[in-house]
C-alpha cells in the first residue's frame, strides 16, 4: 500500500470560518497547501480580503464576509459553497470571541453574543453542512474548543461555558453520524500568540507564568495548529472520530 497521498486534500471543499487572520487563516492556508479548494468566512471585511490576496498564491481560495451569529448569513454562505462547488467535505469552525470577566459582573448581552458566537452558530453549520456530508456519506467537521473546557479558568465563563457545550456537541455529533462516514473531531489549542490573546501575551509577567505551564516552556503560535487541522481534514485520520486533539504545548501533561 502507498501512503504518500493519505494527507492530501486534493479535490475537497472546506469551509473555514473566522479565517481573516490567526489560527483560522493559518489553517486555511494549510488546507490550500493540502490541494483544498477553500471558502474563507470572516466578519473582518477588510482584512478578509487582504488575506484573499495573500492567500490566492497557494490555491483557489474564495471570501465570504459574514456575522458568524446571523443566521441567515450562515445559511448563504453554506447555499453559496454549494452552488459554486456542488459539495462541502470539510467544515472547520473555528470562529469566537472572549471577553473576559468577572463571574458576578458578566454582562448578560456579552453572555449572549458569545453563546451565540461560540456555540449556537457551529451548532447551525455543523446541521447545514452535515446534511450535505450525511447525503453523500463521506465528510470532516473540525470544531476548536479550548483548554478551559478541561481546566478551571477564572473570569471567563462565557468562553468556557460555551466551548465545553462544543466539546460535548462534537461527541454527541460524531455517535450520531460516525454510521455515515461523517467524522467529527474537536482541536483544542493552548495559549496561542493570535490578536485575541496579545494582551496577555504583551504582559510579561502573564507571558511567563503561561508558558512555564507548558512542557515546551512556550506559546504556541498559529501555524502549530495546522498539521493537526490536516490530519483531521484527510485520509490520514479516516478511524478518528469524537476524540479531542489536544495542542497545547503539554499543558494538561504537566505535573511536577
Amino acid at each position: 500500500m502507498v501512503y504518500s497521498h493519505i494527507f492530501s486534500l486534493n479535490q475537497k471543499v472546506a469551509i473555514v470560518t473566522g479565517a481573516a487572520r490567526g489560527n483560522g487563516k493559518a489553517m486555511a492556508k494549510g488546507f490550500l497547501e493540502a490541494g483544498a479548494t477553500v471558502v474563507i468566512a470572516d466578519i473582518n471585511e477588510t482584512q478578509l480580503g487582504k488575506t484573499h490576496k495573500e492567500l490566492q498564491e497557494d490555491g483557489e481560495v474564495f471570501p465570504f464576509p459574514l456575522d458568524i451569529a446571523d443566521e441567515s448569513a450562515r445559511e448563504k454562505l453554506v447555499t453559496e459553497t454549494l452552488r459554486k462547488f456542488k459539495k462541502i467535505d470539510i467544515l472547520l469552525n473555528n470562529a469566537g470571541i472572549t471577553f473576559p470577566s468577572e463571574a458576578l459582573k458578566y454582562p448578560e448581552e456579552m453572555w449572549n453574543r458569545i453563546y451565540q458566537v461560540n456555540l449556537k452558530s457551529s451548532f447551525h453549520l455543523c446541521r447545514l453542512a452535515g446534511k450535505v456530508m450525511l447525503e453523500n456519506r463521506s465528510g470532516s467537521i473540525i470544531n476548536i474548543t479550548s483548554l478551559s473546557t478541561d481546566l478551571g479558568f477564572p473570569n471567563n465563563s462565557a468562553y468556557s461555558t460555551f466551548k465545553g457545550g462544543l466539546k460535548a456537541l462534537s461527541k454527541s455529533l460524531a455517535a450520531e453520524w460516525g454510521p455515515f462516514n461523517v467524522r467529527v473531531n474537536n482541536l483544542c489549542p493552548g495559549y496561542i500568540v493570535t490578536d485575541m490573546t496579545k494582551k496577555a501575551y504583551d504582559d510579561p509577567k502573564v507571558q511567563a507564568a503561561r508558558a512555564e505551564k507548558t512542557l515546551l516552556k512556550r506559546w504556541g503560535r498559529p501555524d502549530d495548529l495546522v498539521g493537526a487541522a490536516i490530519f483531521l481534514a484527510s485520509p490520514a485520520s479516516s478511524y478518528i472520530t469524537g476524540q479531542d486533539i489536544i495542542i497545547d504545548g503539554g499543558w494538561t501533561s504537566n505535573g511536577l
